[in-house]
């Protein structure tokens, strides 16, 4: 007679539970994906603005500098500082910038003389501190205007030194953007400076292959706004002293499209708050200077370039994402 064998059974998952597993697990992936793509957008959105921040503050460190020695002489007639808004501002294939202005002020800047300060040859000094300095935004390839695959908006400066250098000093004659550019026999003593300066705006565009003009890139917008001191008649004999911003760039509401220091005025056709009336702001002293732009970050500038067009929203979108704002106070010598 034989005796069964108990056969044993192992248990095993259920279907229940095999999707349960499932799910769990495709819910812990999901949250990891979100995780991860969330940590890499924030890494990049981080590093587009430690990038863009850097090249701010080469652009404001640089201009400050310039503000902080800024040169204008009371008592004369003459325009010692010009704030314009470009008729064509920068424009990309895909892209308009919002705001431009044109900058050309006297200062005494240390790298004049293309940072040399002795003649090499009979190592005799340099004459002169007081240089003329231009600001301009264009969209152009920094270092090549006829290379359009790597055009941007940059920051352009030009620096024209005190005066020419003497024909016995050939260390810097090879080349030297600046050699040529006498300050104080072309550009000191003119009651416009814009046209007197303006052969030297016009070569940034036309010629800007020359390193020693480029400050930085992705410049996108570009305003100063001056703040003048104004001495307000309050009624009778008293005067109070107010401060009144004026903004310089595209006429929109409250913002003007050029800002003139004379030497015995101030030249605007910005209309002034009820604080203060022209002639007082025409009398009044410049006592900062507010310095405003727009980065986009290099991973916009590449979007920029790309064939795909961008309508009215999307742009509006794209420099949400892609820009970053920047605005610096910077105190000028007292006039």
């Amino acid at each position: 007679m034989k005796i069964p064998r108990r056969v044993s059974f192992k248990r095993a998952f259920t279907l229940m539970e095999l999707m349960v597993a499932m799910a769990i697990t495709a819910i812990i992936v999901t949250v990891l994906v979100s995780i991860t793509s969330t940590a890499v957008d924030t890494w990049n959105r981080s590093r587009a603005e430690l990038r863009a921040a850097r090249q701010a503050k080469v652009m404001v460190d640089t201009m400050a500098k310039d503000f902080e020695s800024m040169v204008v002489r009371r008592g004369n007639s003459f325009e010692w500082l010009r704030a314009t808004s470009p008729s064509k501002v920068p424009t990309s294939p895909k892209l308009t910038s919002t705001n431009s202005s044109d900058l050309i002020f006297f200062c005494a800047p240390t790298d004049r003389y293309n940072g040399a300060y002795v003649n090499s040859a009979s190592s005799s000094s340099y004459l002169g501190d007081v240089s003329c300095v231009g600001y301009r935004s264009l969209y152009l390839d920094p270092l090549n205007s006829t290379v359009t695959p790597f055009q941007t908006f940059v920051l352009k400066r030009y620096l024209s030194s005190p005066s020419t250098y003497p024909a016995s000093d050939t260390s810097l004659s090879s080349g030297n953007p600046h050699k040529s550019d006498d300050t104080f026999s072309k550009l000191l003593g003119t009651t416009d400076l814009g046209t007197a300066f303006s052969g030297y705006l016009s070569s940034l565009e036309t010629n800007p292959a020359t390193s020693a003009d480029y400050v930085c890139e992705n410049v996108f917008q570009f305003v100063v706004t001056f703040n003048v001191e104004v001495m307000h008649n309050t009624g009778g004999t008293s005067y109070s002293i107010v401060t009144v911003g004026v903004p310089v760039g595209q006429s929109i509401g409250q913002i003007t499209t050029s800002f003139r220091v004379m030497g015995n005025t101030i030249t605007t056709p910005f209309n002034p708050p009820s604080s203060c009336t022209p002639a007082e702001l025409a009398a009044g002293r410049v006592a900062s200077v507010d310095i405003s732009l727009t980065i986009i970050s290099d991973a916009g500038m590449d979007q920029l370039r790309s064939p795909r067009p961008l309508t009215t929203s999307q742009q509006a979108k794209f420099l949400a994402q892609n820009s970053f704002n920047y605005t610096k106070r910077v105190q000028v010598p007292s006039m």
